[in-house]
C-alpha cells in the first residue's frame, strides 16, 4: 500500500527514543523529509548519524518542550528549512507517574504545553500543506483506569480532548489531528525495560494481562501513527487508535 508519504515533510518531538525513534525511522524510510528533537545532544547526534545517507533530508535539535520560545522557534526554523511542513508528531512526554503536585506541573508543562507549543508553532506551515495532519501520542492510561490516580493518565486524557477540538476546528483547513494510544511498550531503557529487571512481579503481571501473552514493540505503535499521518488517512480524523494488542477493559464504540 502506497500511504503518499514520499516527499512529505514532518517533525517529531522526542524522536531519539522508542516509539517516538521508530516514527521517525519509519517516516525516512517512506521517504519523508524529517526533522526531530530532544534535549540529549548524544542521542540526537546518534541518530542523525545513523539516518544520514538515507536520501531524505535529516535534521535533528536539542530541544526543551518546556521552554516555551525555544519550541516554537525550533518548530518554525525547521518547517522553514524543509521547505514546508505536512506532518506534526507531539510525542515528549515527562511520564509523570506520580501524583503530586510536581508530577502534575512537570506533566502539564511537557506532555501539554509541549503539544500546544508545537501546534501553534507548526499551524502557519500546516495550513499551507495539501496533506496537513498532526497525530499526538497519548496512552491507554487515559481511558482505562489502573486503579491509582497519576498525573500521567489526566494529562493523555487531555491531550485526546485537546486534538478531538483541533479536529473539528482545523478540518476547514484540511488538517487532520488524531491521538494514538499505546498501551505497554518494551524497548531497551524503556520503563517497561526497568520494571522487568527492578519489579519483575508487575511485568509478569503486565504480560499475563495481555491476551497476546507479551507486551508490544515501538515499530507496531510507530505503524498506526505513520499510517494515521499519512494522506492514505485523508478522511480519518478526531479519533483515538488503541495499540494495545486488547489488554485494556473496556469497550470502543
Amino acid at each position: 500500500m502506497d500511504l503518499g508519504l514520499a516527499g512529505k515533510r514532518a517533525i517529531v518531538t522526542g524522536g531519539t527514543r522508542g516509539i517516538g525513534r521508530r516514527i521517525v525511522d519509519l517516516l525516512v524510510s517512506e521517504g519523508c523529509h524529517v526533522g526531530f528533537c530532544a534535549r540529549n545532544r548524544k542521542q540526537v547526534d546518534d541518530a542523525i548519524t545513523t539516518l544520514s545517507g538515507s536520501g531524505s533530508t535529516v535534521i535533528g535539535g536539542v530541544v526543551d518542550v518546556t521552554d516555551d520560545d525555544g519550541c516554537r522557534r525550533w518548530v518554525a526554523e525547521t518547517a522553514e528549512t524543509l521547505g514546508g511542513l505536512d506532518i506534526l508528531v507531539p510525542n515528549a512526554s515527562a511520564l509523570a507517574g506520580a501524583a503530586g503536585p510536581d508530577a502534575w506541573r512537570s506533566g502539564l508543562e511537557v506532555d501539554i504545553l509541549g503539544t500546544v507549543r508545537a501546534v501553534e508553532a507548526a499551524l502557519p506551515f500546516l495550513e499551507k500543506s495539501e496533506a496537513g495532519s498532526i497525530v499526538a501520542i497519548s496512552s491507554t492510561a487515559a481511558v482505562n483506569t489502573s486503579g491509582g490516580v497519576r498525573a500521567y493518565s489526566g494529562v493523555k486524557a487531555a491531550l485526546i480532548n485537546y486534538m478531538s477540538g483541533l479536529s473539528t476546528n482545523l478540518g476547514k483547513n484540511g488538517i487532520r489531528a488524531n491521538t494514538v494510544s499505546p498501551g505497554a511498550i518494551y524497548f531497551e531503557g524503556g520503563v517497561w525495560d526497568v520494571r522487568k529487571r527492578e519489579a519483575p512481579d508487575a511485568y509478569a503481571a503486565a504480560v499475563a494481562r495481555s491476551p497476546m501473552g507479551r507486551l508490544g514493540s515501538p515499530e507496531e505503535v510507530a505503524n498506526a501513527v505513520v499510517f494515521l499521518a499519512s494522506p492514505a488517512a485523508s478522511y480519518i480524523s478526531g479519533t483515538n487508535i488503541i495499540v494495545d494488542g486488547a489488554a485494556t477493559t473496556r469497550v470502543q464504540f
